[in-house]
């Protein structure tokens, strides 16, 4: 084919009426066409897409590429840094020799720039900290991160039917342990009589699976306050908030990471309202290493993602996916991906040879390239693209000359990120230890020293403002006075202060807290009360097909 049919081709797949993001020009044969850009438009980025490559090809660079482009059209984005890479999107980079000719080549003039940026964490390191509720992960994703079996399961199923009709809000692991050991223990009789058989064989095995979660951290990560998704959709000055969430100790714990991005992806698509295709989405997320979403996980619950995937865009919510090879992608869902680009490949081995033969038929067929032979001879920063136009037709393949990014090639120095997490309101917001008393501290091991009415009914007072929208502080001497308990005989809370959750006594010492509870008819008037006008906003539906519940307001 000629140079002519060339670029006509490539211009006509690649001219778009709305906005789009420059992802580079076209090359042949060794020869940049800067005639011919190669664009991405915005209005099917709600289609996701997947940037693969082998390490060092530049697949993190073109995610920062394309992050700083959504960022210029207003449009938020949420990037998972597992390598460290991306907190330079908040620095403006340096001009290099490279990056000139580059753009030279490409037709583009580069220029420095910084985007806003807030930094998130999982664990301690500086960021604003996520958090999430056991209540709000449901017992499928929870049974799913703890690595559990259908009967083991169906026990953790319990402990929540057990907690809703009982009006127990699952903020931490303590509460899930406690609520486990007492439907197991003390109350086993009662609980089957109520629900049917109790599998109790399986209450040791997942208590250890328990401790083996809280060794990965997830002590940290489970409690309150729970992070709003609402602060992902920021627009700073008219440009898109870059949320870059830190997981550079994240290898260690696989099992945290996916859950909490599968969770995420269910609340999301369940709190944000059907907008169908929109001129440019609401957000866009970056998964890097998404290998660790999917790796061990059941042909049921890959099901749920895939359709989780699949409807999510109707929010306007685009999800990109990247690794190292397509196939770490289960088939159903890389088939839900509209744009991909394709870093260089690395033929070693036979077995990588028959792995780059299976790549090269993921892309359209086309006369301008040896697809499978340009898999192994394209030079860093280069990749092969095809997009989905406005009309949801595959483009023709483009081999491309990627953008540089604008910001930082690298990662910020400590000092750098530290100032930024001391000037974010977000963290601000979310670097605060509530380890408030859950419904089943406040209403089982309070209320169950009422002793009247009228005291039953100040405490019931309290347990509602303890639990009202914007209340931040745990309840102290203002709980204390409610119970009729002397303010000596407790130490006081500063305000504002974190809030020590009191150490368990011994279980032999300890009264059936819930028991008491159960069988006195001043507690179970104030349980009634409090749940209508405290718990109501805690009865929770099924988020998406993963079983996610709605979180605690």
């Amino acid at each position: 084919m000629s140079k002519g049919d060339f670029l006509s081709t490539i211009q006509g797949g690649y001219s778009f009426k709305g906005d789009a993001v420059l992802l580079g020009a076209a090359t042949r044969d060794g020869r940049v066409f800067a005639e011919a850009p190669v664009r991405l438009p915005l209005r099917t980025m709600n289609r996701h897409g997947l940037i693969s490559g082998a390490t060092g090809t530049g697949k993190t660079k073109t995610l920062q590429m394309i992050a700083e482009q959504l960022s210029e059209f207003g449009v938020p984005t949420l990037l998972m840094d597992i390598k460290g890479d991306l907190s330079g999107l908040a620095a403006p980079g340096t001009a290099t020799p490279s990056i000139t000719e580059r753009h030279e080549k490409i037709g583009t003039k580069w220029s420095p720039s910084a985007y806003p940026v807030e930094f998130l964490t999982l664990s301690n390191e500086p960021g604003a900290r996520l958090r999430a509720t056991v209540l709000e992960f449901g017992p499928l994703l929870f049974s799913r991160m703890l690595g559990l079996n259908e009967t083991q399961s169906s026990l953790v199923a319990l402990v929540y039917k057990f907690c809703d009709d009982k009006h127990l809000p699952l903020l931490d692991l303590k509460d899930f342990k406690k609520v486990l050991e007492y439907i197991t223990g003390e109350a086993k009789a009662n609980v089957t009589a109520e629900y049917g058989l109790v599998p109790t064989t399986s209450t040791a095995l997942i208590l250890r699976k328990l401790i083996e979660l809280e060794q990965q951290g997830a002590e940290d990560f489970f409690g309150e306050p729970s992070f709003e998704m609402s602060d992902l959709m920021r627009v700073v000055d008219g440009f898109g908030g870059i949320s870059i969430l830190r997981l550079t100790d994240m290898q260690n714990r696989p099992k945290l990471f996916s859950s909490f991005m599968l969770q995420m992806l269910a609340e999301l698509y369940a709190t944000l309202p059907e907008v169908g295709d929109l001129e440019k989405p609401k957000l866009v997320l970056f998964i890097d290493e998404a290998h660790l979403i999917f790796d061990d996980a059941e042909k049921s619950l890959l099901h749920e993602i895939e359709t989780v995937i699949k409807l999510i865009r109707s929010k306007g919510v685009g999800i990109f996916f990247c690794t190292q090879l397509p196939t770490d992608i289960p088939d159903d869902v890389l088939g839900q991906l509209g744009m991909k680009v394709q870093h260089a490949l690395r033929a070693f081995t036979a077995r990588d040879r028959t792995a780059i033969k299976a790549v090269s038929r993921n892309y359209p067929e086309t006369e301008f390239y040896n697809t499978e032979q340009l898999l192994t001879d394209l030079g860093i920063g280069e990749a092969l693209v095809t997009v989905l136009d406005e009309r949801g037709i595959p483009t023709p393949l483009a081999a491309t000359m990627l953008c540089a990014p604008r910001s930082r090639m690298g990662p910020l120095e400590p000092n750098e990120l530290q100032e930024i997490v001391n000037r974010s309101e977000l963290a601000q917001k979310y670097n605060i230890t509530l380890d408030a008393q859950s419904a089943y501290e406040i209403l089982g091991g309070k209320i169950a020293t009422a002793s009247s009415p009228e005291q039953a009914q100040r405490v019931a007072a309290t347990a509602r403002r303890t639990f009202a929208p914007g209340t931040a502080a745990p309840p102290s001497a203002e709980l204390s006075r409610a119970l009729g308990r002397d303010d000596d005989a407790s130490p006081q809370v500063a305000a504002g202060a974190p809030y020590a959750r009191p150490a368990p006594a011994p279980s032999r010492a300890q009264p059936n807290v819930l028991g008491e509870i159960f069988g006195s008819s001043v507690a179970r008037s104030v349980i009634r009360s409090v749940a209508v006008n405290v718990t109501g906003t805690l009865t929770r539906s099924l988020l998406g097909a993963l079983g996610v519940r709605g979180r605690r307001r």
